[in-house]
């Protein structure tokens, strides 16, 4: 690949009558100024140093940032992409029709986004004439329609003669963030009085108040995105107490919360308060960081908040771990999984799993020109590993992207560094309910549901039926990632999501509220984990139904271990656990085969079947995105799928299942693992307790949902136990899922001779012919640690 030469401007004065051709060529240049491998106090970008005007120089960064750098428009991927900037850009140019309230027929500046619409479209327009090879650059006519309809927003909606309505979100963030990205590319060509209308109105509608209190809607990525603004307002307008607002606006993102929006010190992230967001949200936040940081490194404004550092951090501990291969798990969208193919003549991408996933990839790139080396070789190969693993939607080409992250993945995947490949362990996200087991060859992610996590999010008309979906669900990979992918979520039976424990009564569309409000009054959510194995538990509250459960996933070193107790319910109709329900494609013609105590389906895995026979059923089931979302298309496909399910009848009291989920298991394995009585001991599994061993392993693991014992292990209250014994030393992981901080004792009743390690939260009160421990747990639901040799 050629990298095009750099060109850096001189500083130009506004002028009366501008050339536009010349002044878009300079931008162009500009925008091909900043450099991406430099560290940051290193970075040279903007003007020539005999005129380095801080306001330009930055202006300058942030176009390199948001346009791209270092790449030849005259090469693929690039070349279909500018073209097609330019093919829409004046296909928007020709079709504008200023009116009253609206600036495109039949696209009104209306609630939900209807101004941001319009200036997304104008930004479309903007750089088909400011980027090179589009086929519109320097475009007179183009930049007169560009004037035209920043004149009508401006004078018609978009002012500060006008009170928001309908959605805070296009008025605060949506269109201030476009405006501004306009300004910045049209900066010559706009005038002096253009330019202040623009920074007037984002005075208004995102004054400086709204980065006063750490609260409400200027919280998490919300908060990160209104310093965007702010700070691109403060440089075009040449305001240094703007930029130095939204610098210091940002510190409160930083640190970690304890509840509430924000990132929690064991990665989980939060937004609307009760949402799991770390894969949209948390992409926003991650994205916005990076531009930021990048744009004022090394200038008056340089973000030194030495909190930045777990900002940092958060890529190895919070995201990366929720990426696999290329996508983002649902279980961290929120509403976003129902967004598919949305309805819009700009640009039609499947918004899927990948579709977030790469946004994020693109994000943490990004964040990386912030980073240290260390930290930026570690995340290079890591996206580099993601990069040749994505075969669903390679990254390289993926529609979603522009040139900027194109040409900053593409020197990813040029670069020397090793791909890393996707890492084993165990990843316990307590603070959002949610937990991720990576071993060779599978990956599972499991979705809970307590009174700090919704059951699920809809709003804006968005994910109706997503019900269940924090009701146990459990979403696993062995092989192909396409399996949520694929249509998945228009042609799926939202009663039947895979491991899931549900009510069969029908349910209302919206269901329980929107916006996170639909949330359970369970309390015991959580579990342990030592980072290679996990006890997961959850006290399962239906919504809008009578049935709780108690639900545990025991995760292993092949295979995941579920067990259900308490099921209980009198709602007048039946109580299913759905052991599993699978994608098959369009025409899928896998084998499922069934023998005594197991099943296996081709091309995906099998089930060991400890409690009870499933029923199964393979159907071809057909849906539309525009049934979870009002602003997907319409169109209708036909997917098969295989589910099998366990029928608790009717009404059930204290109903049990258990049965072992062996993702990518052959059919043999599978089989010889039925058919091997010595491998998996249970326990217990009632409402009290739910425990298991595996000797093989040297695991024992517990949850008890209150007082009680199981096998070796004894604790005093709620808690989640793991016992790992590896030659003559056992690992003694506990944590108190229940989170009220209180302590107590658990007891392993083996012979102990000493204790290697004890974490400060945890006193040792005796050993010798069993061991004795007090755990002060705190109520973040950690994990809390002992080791010991045993006599």
């Amino acid at each position: 690949m050629t990298p095009q030469r750099r060109v850096f401007p001189r500083r130009t004065t506004r002028a009366a009558a501008p050339r536009p051709g010349r002044r878009a060529l300079l931008l162009a240049a500009a925008a091909l100024a900043a450099t991406g491998g430099a560290t940051p106090a290193a970075r040279v970008t903007g003007a020539p140093a005999e005129a380095a005007d801080p306001y330009d120089t930055l202006r300058g960064r942030w176009l390199g940032i948001a346009l791209g750098t270092g790449y030849n428009p005259a090469a693929q991927p690039y070349a279909s992409r500018l073209a097609r900037t330019g093919e829409r850009a004046r296909t928007l140019r020709a079709t504008m029709a200023p009116a009253a309230h609206s600036l495109w027929p039949g696209h009104p500046f209306d609630p939900p986004a209807g101004i941001t619409h319009s200036y997304g479209r104008l930004w479309t327009m903007t750089q088909a004439y400011v980027q090179q090879g589009t086929g519109s650059t320097a475009d007179p006519a183009l930049l007169t329609g560009i004037l035209r309809g920043l004149d009508h927003l401006s004078a018609t909606v978009y002012n500060p003669a006008t009170t928001r309505y309908g959605n805070w979100w296009e008025w605060q963030i949506g269109s201030p963030r476009l405006l501004m990205d306009i300004t910045a590319a049209l900066y010559d060509e706009l005038g002096d009085a253009r330019i202040q209308a623009a920074c007037a109105a984002v005075d208004h509608f995102v004054p400086d108040s709204a980065l006063g209190d750490y609260a409400g809607t200027s919280t998490g990525a919300n908060r990160v995105d209104l310093c965007r603004s702010v700070a691109l307002r403060g440089i075009l307008g040449r305001a240094p107490a703007k930029i130095a607002l939204a610098r210091d606006a940002l510190s409160p993102v930083f640190p970690y919360v304890t509840r509430g929006d924000g990132l929690s010190a064991d990665g989980s992230f939060v937004q609307h308060t009760w949402v799991a967001y770390s894969g949209t949200y948390g992409q926003v936040m991650l994205d916005g960081l990076g531009r930021l940081f990048a744009l004022l490194a090394g200038s008056d404004w340089e973000v030194t908040d030495p909190n930045r550092q777990i900002v940092l951090d958060s890529v190895e501990r919070a995201y990366a771990p929720l990426i696999h291969d290329g996508l983002v798990m649902d279980s961290v969208n929120g509403r976003a999984i129902s967004r598919g193919h949305l309805t819009s003549d700009d640009r039609q991408v499947l918004r899927s799993d990948h579709f977030h996933g790469g946004q994020l990839i693109a994000a943490i790139a990004l964040l990386a020109q912030a980073a240290s080396q260390a930290e930026r070789d570690r995340w290079h190969a890591r996206i580099k590993g993601w990069i040749e693993r994505d075969t669903v939607t390679p990254l390289l080409t993926a529609p979603q992207f522009g040139v900027a992250d194109l040409a900053r993945l593409h020197a990813i995947a040029a670069s020397p560094v090793p791909a890393a490949p996707e890492p084993t362990g165990h990843h316990l996200f307590a603070a959002m309910d949610r937990a991720v087991h990576r071993r060779p060859g599978f990956t599972v992610n499991i979705a809970m549901a307590s009174d700090r996590i919704a059951h699920y999010e809809c709003g804006n008309g968005e994910n109706p039926r997503g019900w269940h979906t924090g009701a146990g669900m459990v979403y696993w990979w062995a092989g192909a990632s396409d399996q949520y992918t694929d249509w998945f979520w228009p042609t799926v039976d939202w009663y039947r999501l895979p491991g899931t424990t549900v009510s069969t009564r029908r349910l209302a569309d919206r269901e329980g509220g929107e916006w996170g409000t639909a949330r359970p009054d369970a309390r015991w959510v959580g579990g342990t984990t030592d980072g290679t194995y996990a006890a997961l538990g959850q006290h399962l509250k239906g919504l809008g139904s009578t049935l709780q459960a108690r639900k545990s996933w025991f995760c292993a070193a092949d295979a995941v271990i579920c067990l259900g107790a308490g099921i209980t319910c009198s709602d007048g109709v039946p109580v299913e656990t759905i052991v599993d329900n699978r994608n098959l494609g369009e025409h899928g013609t896998q084998r499922f085969v069934r023998g005594p105590d197991w099943a296996h389906l081709e091309d995906h895995g099998g089930w060991v079947l400890l409690d009870g026979e499933p029923e199964a059923l393979r159907e071809d089931r057909t849906g539309a995105w525009s049934d979870i979302n009002t602003g997907s298309t319409p169109e209708r496909r036909t997917r098969r799928w295989q589910t099998l399910w366990l029928d608790h009848g009717t009404d059930p009291a204290d109903a049990t299942y258990a049965y072992v989920l062996m993702p990518g298991a052959s059919r043999r394995a599978v089989a010889r693992r039925a058919a091997d009585r010595r491998w998996l001991s249970v326990l217990a599994n009632d409402a009290g307790r739910q425990a298991v061993a595996v000797p093989a392993l040297g695991l024992t693991a517990a949850n008890f949902w209150r007082a009680g014992s199981a096998g070796p292990l004894t604790a005093s209250a709620g808690a989640s136990v793991l016992a790992v014994r590896r030659g003559r030393t056992v690992t003694l992981c506990v944590s108190e899922p229940p989170r009220t901080g209180e302590p107590l004792e658990i007891t392993l009743n083996r012979p102990v001779r000493r204790v290697l390690h004890a974490d400060e939260t945890v006193e040792v009160l005796a050993t010798g012919r069993r061991l004795r421990l007090r755990v002060t747990p705190g109520t973040a639901c950690a994990t809390h640690r002992c080791e010991v040799t045993l006599n």
